[in-house]
C-alpha cells in the first residue's frame, strides 16, 4: 500500500468518525474553528515573510497593543486574513467556490493595503514572479482560471487529497493576482474542503521548505506528490484534533504521553510526523488525546 493511498484511506475513516460525532456538537466545532484563526493567520502570513510572531498575531486580533512598532501592511494583513478565514468557516458550505467568490475573498484580504489591486485579477502588463518563476501572461489568467475550475469540478471526487493539491498548485502556478496569491490559495484549500464536508487545514510555516519544494515539483514535472503529502498529513492532524475534543478525550503533550506510557519520545515524534498515530501540532507542540 503506497503512502498516499494509506493516508487517503485513513482520512476517509477519520471523516466518517467526525461526521457521526459532529451532528450534535456544532457549537464545539465552531469554538474549535475560532480558536484556530490566529494560528492559521500566523502560519499563512509567515510563509509570505511576515515578521509577526504567533503571540503578536493573537494580540492584534484581540486588539491588544504590541511592544513594538508594526507597519500598516502587517497590521491589516493579519486583521484582513482573519476576516477571510472566519468568513470561509461560516459561508463555505452555503456558497459554491467560484471565480467571483475568489475575487471577493481577495478584496477582503487586500483592502487598506493596496486598494488599487484589491478584488481583481492581473491586468495587461502586470507581470509577477516568484523567485526565478515567471507567472503566465496577464492576458491568459482568466482563461487558465476557468480551466482550473473545470478540472477541479470534474476530477475524481473520491480522492480529496489529489483534488485539493492539484487545485492549489494550479492556482499558484497561474498567480492571478498582483499580490496575495499565496494567502488566497491557502484559504481556497479550506473553502474546497469545507464544501465537501472535510475540515480546514493549516499549512505550517515550519513546513515551508517542503511546501516550496511542492511548487518546484509541479512547475518542473507537473506532478503533485509532495503537495498531496502535505495536504494529507494536514487533514489527518485537523481531524485528530477535532476528534480528540468531540470524543471527550484529555489533551496532553506528546512528551507527557511518552512518560505516561513509558514509550520513546523520539519514536512517537517520528510517528506523529508521519501521522501514523492520532496526534496534532498546536502552537508548535505535538499533542494527543487520551
Amino acid at each position: 500500500m503506497t503512502q498516499s493511498f494509506r493516508i487517503l484511506k485513513q482520512i476517509q475513516a477519520l471523516k466518517e468518525r467526525y461526521c457521526r460525532l459532529a451532528v450534535d456538537k456544532r457549537a464545539l466545532i465552531k469554538l474549535l474553528d475560532e480558536t484556530e484563526v490566529a494560528e492559521q493567520v500566523y502560519n499563512s502570513n509567515a510563509i509570505e515573510n511576515s515578521t509577526l510572531t504567533l503571540d503578536e498575531t493573537e494580540k492584534i486580533l484581540m486588539q491588544i497593543d504590541l511592544d513594538r512598532y508594526i507597519n500598516e501592511r502587517e497590521l491589516f494583513g493579519a486583521k484582513n486574513l482573519a476576516r477571510v478565514v472566519a468568513y470561509i468557516n461560516q459561508k463555505a458550505t452555503e456558497k459554491e467556490l467560484t471565480l467571483d467568490n475568489i475575487l471577493f475573498l481577495h478584496k477582503m484580504l487586500i483592502s487598506n493595503i493596496r486598494d488599487d489591486i484589491a478584488g481583481r485579477f492581473r491586468n495587461e502588463n502586470e507581470w509577477v514572479r516568484v523567485g526565478t518563476y515567471m507567472a503566465p501572461n496577464p492576458t491568459e489568467v482568466l482563461g487558465l482560471l476557468k480551466e482550473m475550475m473545470v478540472q477541479y469540478q470534474t476530477s475524481d471526487a473520491d480522492n480529496i487529497i489529489r483534488r485539493v493539491a492539484k487545485l492549489h498548485l494550479t492556482f499558484e502556478h497561474i498567480h492571478p493576482f498582483v499580490d496575495g496569491n499565496g494567502r488566497i490559495g491557502r484559504v481556497i484549500n479550506n473553502y474546497a474542503l469545507l464544501r465537501e464536508n472535510y475540515v480546514p487545514i493549516n499549512i505550517k510555516f515550519i513546513n515551508r521548505k517542503e511546501y516550496y519544494d511542492a511548487f518546484q515539483e509541479f512547475d518542473q514535472r507537473g506532478t503533485t506528490a509532495i503537495m498531496q503529502d502535505i495536504v494529507g498529513k494536514a487533514l489527518c492532524q485537523s481531524f485528530h484534533k477535532r476528534l480528540a475534543y468531540l470524543e471527550g478525550k484529555k489533551i496532553i503533550t506528546l512528551s507527557e504521553y511518552a512518560k505516561q506510557e513509558k514509550i520513546s519520545h523520539s519514536n512517537l515524534l517520528n510517528k506523529a510526523k508521519r501521522q501514523s498515530i492520532e496526534t496534532f501540532l498546536e502552537k508548535g507542540v505535538w499533542k494527543i488525546g487520551v
